[in-house]
């Protein structure tokens, strides 16, 4: 039986909160079915960088979403952020976004598969570098648990 509240999904994201594959994941999950987002910022460096980038963010998040779409700034610890946000939110799905691998704290701090562990159904969407012969960015989208990244 399905329920007849969207589904209210957490976006996890920093510098990648305006990247085009992460507004395409919003795009498509939005198209599944009735659903609400919130986009979550942690470790800013700071308050102004944080807000700066949910001035960025938000409008093209709501463009995709199809409605509007919450910002919630996080503290320094990006894990603690979610768990305080998930407690908080009542969210039935996480979508975190994340540098490539070369250049992502979170990843090699294994924070997409630690947030796993919070119970929710995870998306990660993690760019791949750009290839030395031109090739365009493309995302690994990853059900983690689901699947795998």
């Amino acid at each position: 039986m399905q329920s007849s509240h969207p589904a209210r999904i957490l976006v996890v994201a920093n510098r990648t909160a305006s990247t085009p594959r992460l507004l395409e994941e919003v795009g498509r999950r939005a198209q599944l079915g009735p659903c609400t987002f919130a986009l979550l910022i942690p470790d800013a460096a700071n308050r102004k960088a944080a807000d700066w980038t949910m001035e960025v963010a938000i409008p093209l998040l709501e463009g995709v979403a199809r409605g509007s779409v919450e910002g919630l700034i996080g503290g320094p610890d990006p894990l603690a952020a979610v768990e305080r946000a998930i407690h908080d939110g009542d969210f039935d799905e996480i979508i975190v976004s994340t540098l490539p691998p070369k250049r992502s704290w979170w990843l090699r701090r294994d924070l997409v598969r630690r947030i796993e562990g919070l119970g929710l159904p995870v998306t990660a969407v993690v760019p791949r570098q750009k290839s030395i012969i031109g090739d365009s960015e493309e995302t690994l989208r990853a059900r983690v648990g689901g699947g795998g990244m």
